[in-house]
């Protein structure tokens, strides 16, 4: 789902990044009035750095492209809307910098895909669903937040007129509906892991 540079025009891509950069000056903001922050911060690192080495990870998939995990609707499930976000950004301008994934000129379009559509989509779906069922709530907001993320992305490119809306759903949406089954499942034993082992992390305040 990384977006490389050339593809978006300049002054699309000036538009997503002003929006990602206001969402995390949101954050820096949200921070400041946490009672323990530095907790929360070296929890987000933590997971900064699992997600930057996980989702480097290329999986063999059925449909011949390799399949890379987002890890960002566990961080959100975990942390919070905004730290997802925050994490997504970090993890892209490492992932650039060093593995070459993705561009600069787009990363502000890749961090509101993966950062503010994917983040928002899992919390909120997460959250209207939990008192229904632990498992659920975590697998719909996991998949759910991917499949908004890539509707997001689908209204990008269209947005930049560099594919069709035919090509756009034949390719981009089976893979990411299969990408998401995956992750749910995965999300569901690795966090409710985290919470039985850790259980404070249930509880742990959210930004």
């Amino acid at each position: 789902m990384h977006l490389p540079d050339g593809l978006l025009p300049l002054w699309q891509a000036a538009i997503y990044w002003i929006l990602s950069v206001a969402v995390l000056a949101l954050y820096m903001y949200k921070l400041s009035e946490v009672e323990e922050k530095e907790k929360l911060m070296v929890n987000t690192a933590i997971l900064a750095a699992v997600t930057i080495a996980a989702s480097s990870i290329s999986i063999p998939s059925p449909f011949g492209v390799p399949l890379h995990l987002f890890i960002i609707p566990l961080v959100v499930i975990l942390l919070g809307p905004l730290s997802g976000v925050t994490v997504a950004f970090l993890c892209f301008i490492v992932q650039y910098f060093l593995l070459g994934m993705g561009g600069f000129t787009s990363l502000g379009a890749n961090v509101v895909t993966m950062g503010i559509v994917m983040s928002f989509s899992t919390y909120y779906f997460y959250k209207f669903t939990r008192e229904l069922d632990e498992r659920l709530s975590i697998f719909s907001g996991t998949f759910l937040g991917i499949i908004m993320a890539t509707v997001a992305q689908v209204l990008i490119l269209l947005a930049a007129g560099v594919a069709t809306l035919e090509v756009l759903l034949a390719t981009l949406v089976p893979f990411y509906l299969f990408v998401g089954v995956i992750e749910g499942i995965i999300n569901i034993f690795i966090i409710l892991s985290i919470f039985k082992l850790k259980p404070e992390m249930a509880k742990v305040k959210q930004i």
